[in-house]
Order: structure tokens, then C-alpha cells, then sequence
């Protein structure tokens, strides 16, 4: 199976099934998609269906094309102007708007993109005839130095950083995020940075908040951030997400946008969404308790771990590449489907990526790779 024909994103089943001629109906813990096991809120349904029983009155109507009411909760909830604020289609919107407004300023011109990474940064540029100039940090530690990508940057005017990143689960601290910004304003790059996976960090003793980018987007004019709400909420099948920045740049970004590209249901759910205090301490909770338990779970099992900052984590198996390949077959016969890296850059199929779910979540998967190891499935 060639690395283009492996499943693009997580959440996809069907394919592998397929390829180790499994039942397609095969029930499934699938820890391949990065999402709270928490969600969606409890609230949700009866939210909806009363937004839906008036019927054709909500839906016979024309969203405000500012979703300035959606905007306000984000700008409270980030602490930034509206005007810093631009609604979009998921996070994968985002990504297209950021690669778009490249493209209309500097068309033509490459792009970089740091590696391994998620696959829509480069799928955005090629779409809009960009080249891509591949950045790739070495593993174990993937270690991202801002000196040495500034070196390697070459002609290009734009930078993809995924923080924390995914596959890895690394956060680039705050600090070096601030001398890229610093570097690449005397070099006209500009910097986007994409923070989806952000609501997962946790508190880590409540340094988060001297973690937040936020605070540098009054300072680096340059400077792009991306969220989602997808992933926090568990609502991939709803689409939203956002982009921050400064004023001109959110203009500018949002005349590349579609019209309407966010329904008008998804953007009045934004605001009881983020107001949802209880839900982001249930979310705390879960990550203080289950993280830790898993990777301590993983590492005992023998299985070499990327510690993380994310709802995932990073492994390998200590034979090596191959003997990491045979994992994936053998927990799917086992009713588990974790995510491959055959298309991560530096990866080639070499490590595994397994989502943080739940308790019971989490001990069946240790459950299923104890049982895959103990029968020497992954031994080359």
C-alpha cells in the first residue's frame, strides 16, 4: 500500500478495512481522530431541536455576513478585538484562507511549512499553485529551533507552524514562537500559526496563560493564528473555526472567503459553546488524569513515546519501522484503529498516533497493544 493510497486523515476506516480484508461493518474503538471524548456538550440536542422547531424561520434567512455576534464571543473569549476575528468553515477553512491571501499577495511564491505535519498546509498551497518548501524537524525530539528555519527559509514569504503539533504532540514554547516573529519580520514572512490542538495543552500548573500567543498579535503584524472549535467540542461534522489577526490582515483574509461559508445554525452555536465553563473544566479534568495515565501506560508496554501536549500521542515500537507497521493490522483485528504516519514527512509509517479517549478508551487500547505485543505481532 503506497503512501497515497493511505487514509489522508484520521477518522477513516474503510480504506484499512479493506486493505486487511476486515468486515467493513467491524465494530471499533477508533482512537485515529483527535477528539474530546467528552463531547459534544449534553446540552447539544435539546439546543438544536429548539432552534429547529420554529423550522423555516431560522433557516429562510440569510446569516449576517460579519457573524458579528459569533466574532464577539471569540474576541471575549481570546481576549482580542472582533475586528482580529474572521469566522470560517472549520479549521480547514482557515488553513485555505491563509494559503489564498498568500497567494494573491506573493503569487507564485513558496511557501514552508514545518515537518512532519498535517497534510492540509500543503494541500492548500498546491491548490493555489504555490511551492512548498518542506522544513523537516528530526525525530526523537523534533527539536524546532527558530535560527535554523529562518536559515533554511529561502524565498519564501510564508511560514506554516503547527503548535501543538500534530502528529507530534510538541508545543514550541511561547519564546521561540517570538523570535520566529522577530526574525521573520526583518525577512517580509509571514508567520501562521496553527493552534487547533490548543485547547488540550491544560494548565501544566498554570503556565498556560504565559504560553498564549494571543498577547503577540498587538506586537507582529505578521502574525496569523488559527483555531478550531471542532475538536474542543467534538462537532467535526458541524465545521467552525477561526482566524486571528490584525485588522487589515482579517480583511484582506476575508475577501478571499467565500460568502456565507458559515451556516447560520453553526455560528449561533458559537457563543453557548464558549460559555460553556463547566464543559472546559470537565475537559481540564480529563486531560490532568488521563494523559499522564496513558503515557505512563504506553511507556510500560515498552513502546517508545513522544511526550505530549496535545490529546495524542506519538509512539514507535522499539524493532523499528516495520516492527511499527505490523502494530496497526494487528490492533485492527483486534477492533482498534489508531492513525498511521505513512504520510507524514520524516515519519514513513515509522511511528503510530493514538488519541487520548477516555478511561475505559485508554485501557482497552493498552489492552489491545499488550495483547498484539505479548503475541509478538509486532516483531519483524
Amino acid at each position: 500500500m503506497s503512501s497515497q493510497e493511505w487514509p489522508l486523515h484520521g477518522g477513516q476506516p474503510a480504506p484499512l478495512l479493506a486493505r486487511f480484508g476486515l468486515a467493513d461493518d467491524m465494530p471499533l474503538l477508533d482512537a485515529s481522530a483527535n477528539l474530546n471524548p467528552l463531547g459534544p456538550p449534553t446540552w447539544l440536542p435539546g439546543w438544536l431541536a429548539a432552534r429547529l422547531q420554529g423550522g423555516a424561520e431560522a433557516l429562510a434567512r440569510y446569516p449576517d455576513p460579519d457573524y458579528r455576534d459569533a466574532r464577539a464571543a471569540i474576541a471575549a473569549e481570546d481576549g482580542v478585538a472582533p475586528e482580529g476575528v474572521l469566522l470560517t468553515n472549520g479549521g480547514a477553512e482557515a488553513i485555505t484562507l491563509a494559503a489564498a491571501l498568500h497567494a494573491r499577495e506573493h503569487p507564485g511564491t513558496p511557501v514552508a511549512i514545518v515537518e512532519p505535519t498535517f497534510a492540509e498546509y500543503a494541500r492548500a498551497c498546491t491548490a493555489h499553485g504555490l511551492p512548498v518548501i518542506h522544513l523537516g524537524l528530526e525525530p526523537p525530539d523534533f527539536r524546532f529551533d527558530p535560527e535554523a528555519v529562518v536559515d533554511a527559509l529561502g524565498e519564501a514569504r510564508l511560514i506554516f507552524l503547527c503548535r501543538p503539533n500534530n502528529p507530534t504532540g510538541t508545543l514550541v514554547s511561547r519564546a521561540r514562537v517570538e523570535r520566529l516573529l522577530e526574525l521573520t519580520a526583518e525577512r517580509g514572512c509571514r508567520v501562521v500559526v496553527d493552534e487547533a490542538f490548543i485547547d488540550f495543552v491544560g494548565s501544566d500548573g498554570g503556565q498556560a496563560a504565559n504560553e498564549a500567543l494571543t498577547p503577540l498579535l498587538s506586537r507582529f503584524e505578521h502574525l496569523i493564528l488559527l483555531r478550531s472549535l471542532t475538536k474542543r467540542f467534538t462537532l467535526p461534522g458541524l465545521r467552525l473555526g477561526y482566524l486571528l489577526a490584525a485588522r487589515e490582515t482579517v480583511c484582506d483574509a476575508g475577501a478571499c472567503q467565500p460568502a456565507w461559508s458559515v451556516n447560520g445554525l453553526a455560528a449561533s452555536l458559537v457563543a453557548p459553546l464558549l460559555a460553556d465553563r463547566e464543559f472546559a473544566e470537565r475537559t481540564e479534568a480529563w486531560l490532568v488524569t488521563e494523559r499522564p495515565r496513558l503515557q505512563t501506560g504506553l511507556a510500560a508496554l515498552g513502546l517508545e513515546v513522544m511526550p505530549s501536549r496535545a490529546n495524542f500521542f506519538l509512539v514507535r515500537h522499539p524493532g523499528g519501522r516495520e516492527a511499527t507497521r505490523r502494530l496497526l493490522p494487528a490492533l485492527l483485528r483486534r477492533g482498534v484503529l489508531v492513525r498511521h504516519t505513512e504520510s507524514f514527512m520524516g515519519l514513513d509509517g515509522g511511528w503510530l498516533r493514538l488519541a487520548l479517549g477516555d478511561a475505559a478508551s485508554n485501557k482497552r487500547l493498552l489492552s489491545a497493544l499488550a495483547e498484539v505485543l505479548e503475541a509478538g505481532e509486532g516483531t519483524p
